[in-house]
């Protein structure tokens, strides 16, 4: 009897000294799961794409030289026009970029059809015509990105293929003619939006100062006819799709 008296004492202390042990034990701490870092898009790497729109080349000539008058100075304003018509071409570049940063370098090639001409107001018998038919880019860029939407300028070098004429009115027909690759500057610009991991299209928008030039033109029997001095500039807006050979960084936990 005095043994399970005693055992059932020492149960009771032990209950008792329990919540008081419990006590000084740690509190049990809980982790949360590291949280995913979203994926970042990268617009490093080589692309090639498609382009198409339209253009503008604002052409103002002069006479500046004729076999019958010999120099003209200065020369004489014969008037302007806007050739205008559509565009299309492909274009392929590379892109690094350090942190929101993108840089780039891009060569751009397109066929065109800008044409337009205006009746020659020291000749009124005669209407002039010119003819844009391919353009080229030669462009350096620099942007800034939100993760897939991209805001880049550019600029560098340009390169038009220009065709002149005039011709007689009102029989329309063909007095003399001349062809020229005309070298000159562009900047522009654009926002590019990506859709998918490697596809992305793009607004843009260039400006082609092409100058001032003195062209010959020659009649179609292969005599000099007239200097035409020739200013000109061009305005191109297109819209671009863009493949390329990356993706975004992939996020990890």
């Amino acid at each position: 009897m005095k043994k399970l008296l005693l055992g059932a004492a020492g149960l009771v202390a032990l209950g008792l000294a329990s919540p008081a042990l419990a006590a000084d034990l740690p509190m049990r701490t809980y982790s949360k799961e590291p949280a995913m870092i979203a994926a970042i898009y990268d617009w490093s790497g080589l692309y090639i794409g498609l382009n198409g729109g339209g253009g503008s080349s604002r052409k103002c000539w002069e006479l500046a030289n004729t076999p019958a008058l010999g120099a003209i100075v200065p020369p004489i304003p014969e008037g302007c026009h806007n050739a205008t018509g559509g565009t299309a071409g492909a274009q392929v570049g590379y892109r690094w970029q350090s942190g929101p940063v993108v840089f780039g370098l891009e060569l751009q090639g397109n066929w065109a059809n800008f044409k337009g001409s205006n009746t020659n107001l020291f000749l009124p018998a005669v209407r002039d015509q010119s003819r844009i038919d391919t353009f080229g880019l030669f462009t350096g860029q620099i942007g800034y990105s939100w993760n897939t939407v991209l805001v880049y300028a550019k600029g560098g070098a340009a390169v038009t293929g220009d065709h002149y004429a005039t011709f007689a009115i009102p029989s329309g027909a063909l007095t003399a003619k001349v062809s020229e690759a005309r070298w000159g500057g562009t900047i522009g610009g654009g926002v590019e939006f990506s859709f998918a991991p490697d596809w992305s299209v793009a607004a843009e928008y260039d400006h082609l100062f092409m100058g001032t030039r003195n062209v010959n033109l020659i009649t179609p029997a292969g005599v000099f006819s007239a200097t035409e001095r020739v200013r000109q500039d061009v305005d191109v807006a297109t819209v671009r799709v863009n493949y390329r050979w990356g993706g975004p960084v992939i996020a990890k936990y």
